[in-house]
């Protein structure tokens, strides 16, 4: 089951193994790609990784996490993001991109950080500004825009970051967002930022490109989400172009859960059950039989980040494990 292939719209991956965008932190401070992000996601590639996500790439400068992130925010950096994706290719493998915005959580140095509403995140974060509706409509083109350039750099696949409590996962938690006009209160009010962030992506990208939304799934908090919200939050959007949730979940407070090998499996087959779109699922895997049972559960793709940062060639070993035939490179052949 590892690796067999899976669709989605016109994107054919040769196996569930997925690399989840992770932050490595290595941009230049205009948000360039460096070589450091080329050989990296290479790297992957070779190792067999069904679908590579680049890390969470901002669409405003603000929208950052940290001055090391990679940006999207001009058309400069379409020429270094279509190097990752030329060499990702070239390796035979599939890539897609987070477009991602901080909120309140940036730490970009000389910014002030914006939010649905004015909470800090904690002590060592600046207090954010809550954006206003033009705002608001201001930052939803910018997620367009980034989606524009991210098509013209060869992208595969989008991913709208709407999780790890960074500002769309900001407007859909009420530990968050406590505003009072239409983008907050009511489930319906509170998805309408990420609902407006995927009809705009919609408009600018190819009909035939798949879209997945990462999702906090749990706030790990008695009046935050849960799985059942946010799926009901999916379901009065996902017609809009969803084809595979990215189940993660926490950190839009401090609050830490019990984390243990596929501790958000039985969250993403919730989500899964109740909206009946794919999902993609994950959280400390590092062993091919841990994957196997995922995907006998209902899981359709499985990421697995540290372990592929130790070893970008697990996939390669999970076949070699399962004695499962897969095409090596021709270059290891002689290390099968």
């Amino acid at each position: 089951m590892l690796f067999t292939p899976i669709s989605f719209k016109n994107l054919t991956l040769k196996n569930r193994i997925v690399m989840p965008p992770m932050c490595m932190y290595s941009a230049a401070d205009d948000g360039m790609v460096t070589d450091w992000h080329v050989i990296h996601y290479a790297t992957r590639a070779v190792g067999q990784v069904g679908l590579i996500i680049v890390e969470a790439t901002g669409i405003e400068p603000r929208g950052r996490i940290s001055n090391q992130d990679l940006g999207i925010w001009d058309d400069a950096h379409i020429p270094g993001l279509k190097r990752v994706v030329n060499q990702v290719h070239a390796q035979g493998g599939k890539i897609g991109i987070q477009l991602a915005h901080a909120g309140r959580k940036s730490g970009v140095v000389n910014s002030t950080p914006v939010a649905p509403s004015a909470i800090a995140f904690s002590e060592e974060y600046a207090l954010p500004k809550a954006l206003s509706l033009q705002e608001i409509k201001e930052v939803v083109q910018k997620f367009a825009q980034g989606a524009k350039r991210a098509v013209a750099a060869g992208f595969d696949i989008l991913e709208i970051h709407a999780a790890h409590g960074y500002l769309i996962n900001e407007f859909l938690s009420p530990l968050t967002n406590t505003r009072t006009d239409e983008y907050g209160g009511s489930l319906e009010k509170r998805v309408r930022f990420l609902e407006e962030v995927l009809l705009a992506v919609k408009q600018v990208i190819p009909r035939e490109m798949p879209i997945t939304v990462r999702v906090s799934a749990d706030d790990y908090h008695p009046e935050g989400n849960t799985p059942e919200l946010v799926a009901a939050m999916l379901n009065l959007v996902k017609h809009h172009g969803i084809d595979v949730v990215n189940v993660s979940s926490g950190a839009v407070i401090s609050a830490m859960p019990r984390a243990y090998a596929g501790y958000q499996v039985a969250m993403a087959l919730t989500i899964k059950e109740k909206t009946q779109l794919p999902v993609l699922a994950g959280g400390l895997i590092t062993e091919p039989a841990q994957v196997l049972q995922m995907l006998k559960a209902g899981i359709d793709l499985v990421y697995t980040g540290r372990e592929l940062l130790r070893n970008p060639y697990w996939p390669l070993q999970a076949a070699h494990v399962l004695q499962e035939e897969i095409q090596w490179p021709e270059a290891y052949v002689r290390a099968k």
